[in-house]
């Protein structure tokens, strides 16, 4: 099945995800599970689960006394691995016999993984309600945080999800499931896994009013890194590691809003900046353009990839080098009058000149003839090396 495209940073914080081609918020498997989810969902769907082969004799025997009790099928007494068998089958109907390949295939699914395998591949494709597969997608959506910081009340009510997954529909279904998740909480009590008090403030959460947007750290670098894999034929990478930081990522986006925000009257709407490790040269933050913009100012264009003159990325470097051996101050006035030199004649963009300009404005404005008569005044092969 196809998978979201999940940019993370160095330490694996996500920084952004692209829905995956079907439509489904479903992310690329993860080896782990954590506690707090297992514990709930082992208590809710297979409490012997770590004891039975794949097919456990007694649940099939009370889901079976309950179905003749009532009537009708209330009841499948599926195991977890049973469950994960029937997914990977596409979830085909539902019959004595499909019950009878599900039992025979657990068992050789228990052959071969072991049971924290048979937990992760449940958490990876069970579904929870809408368009959202897997245990990880459905934290960031319903909850907006890792599964790894998932509070027991959260954790119990994804536990309950997939069995339905339609209670978690916005504006119906909501006592239903809040009693279902109070339920499982009252079982983890009983159960010993949490104890009074954590269950009473457990039962006191409310549910999730709506989804939660997931994390846009990086969508241009989550753009480009998807773009790159598509152009070779070669997407495999659902699941890309960066050398970003997450706090340094979060730090640049705020300083280019804020500047946004500040340029917007002079019609200035586009922003980017890279910050990289100068040792190592990895690259810690990447804002290829400010979100906000709008897409008449063409917010989605990662300005970092755009062409750019050489000597306008030089520009900069010449007066920060300047100010640092203080052979200029940001004010101190640079002349911006026709010139010739060894018969070339720089000119600027506008084809128009100030006459005298501050340091710091004529590398604000890119312009050409100051820019020049610094780079004499420091000198050419001095700045080369």
């Amino acid at each position: 099945m196809p998978t979201c495209m999940v940019l993370e940073d160095r330490e694996g914080n996500l920084l952004g995800a692209r829905i995956a081609s079907d439509g489904q918020w479903r992310f690329p498997q993860s080896d782990s599970v954590p506690e707090r989810f297992a514990t709930a969902l082992v208590e809710f769907e297979d409490h012997r689960f770590y004891y039975h082969p794949g097919v456990d004799p007694a649940g099939l025997g009370r889901a079976m006394l309950q179905n003749i009790r009532n009537g009708h099928i209330v009841s499948g007494g599926s195991t977890l691995s049973m469950q994960v068998v029937r997914m990977a089958r596409n979830n085909p109907p539902r019959t004595l016999w499909q019950k009878l390949v599900e039992m025979v295939l657990a068992t050789r699914l228990e052959l071969g993984y072991s049971k924290k395998e048979i937990l992760a591949l449940y958490a990876s494709h069970a579904p929870f309600g809408g368009n959202v597969v897997g245990l990880e997608a459905a934290s960031w959506r319903y909850f907006g945080k890792s599964p790894a910081l998932l509070s027991w009340a959260e954790a119990a009510m994804l536990a309950v999800l997939p069995n339905s997954p339609a209670l978690i529909h916005p504006g119906r279904n909501r006592d239903a499931l809040m009693a279902k998740r109070n339920r499982l909480l009252a079982r983890l009590q009983e159960a010993g896994h949490i104890d009074a008090f954590t269950c009473e403030l457990a039962m006191e959460e409310p549910l999730p009013e709506a989804p939660h947007p997931l994390p846009r750290l990086a969508p241009h670098l989550l753009d480009r890194a998807y773009l790159e894999q598509v152009a070779t034929g070669r997407y495999s990478r659902s699941r890309v590691r960066t050398t970003l930081n997450l706090a340094l990522q979060r730090q640049l986006t705020s300083v280019l809003e804020y500047h946004q925000q500040r340029l917007r009257g002079i019609e200035v709407h586009n922003l980017a900046a890279l910050v990289l490790d100068v040792e190592s040269g990895e690259v810690l933050a990447y804002v290829g353009n400010v979100i906000g913009a709008g897409e008449q100012h063409g917010e989605e264009v990662d300005v970092i990839k755009a062409p750019r003159s050489t000597g306008s990325i030089l520009k900069p470097m010449l007066y920060a080098l300047m100010l640092q051996e203080g052979q200029i101050l940001p004010q101190s006035l640079v002349p911006d009058i026709p010139m010739q030199l060894s018969g070339y004649r720089p000119e600027n963009f506008n084809k128009d000149y100030d006459g005298a300009i501050p340091a710091r404005r004529a590398v604000i404005r890119s312009l050409n003839v100051p820019m020049v008569r610094l780079l004499q005044l420091y000198g050419l092969e001095k700045f080369h090396y």
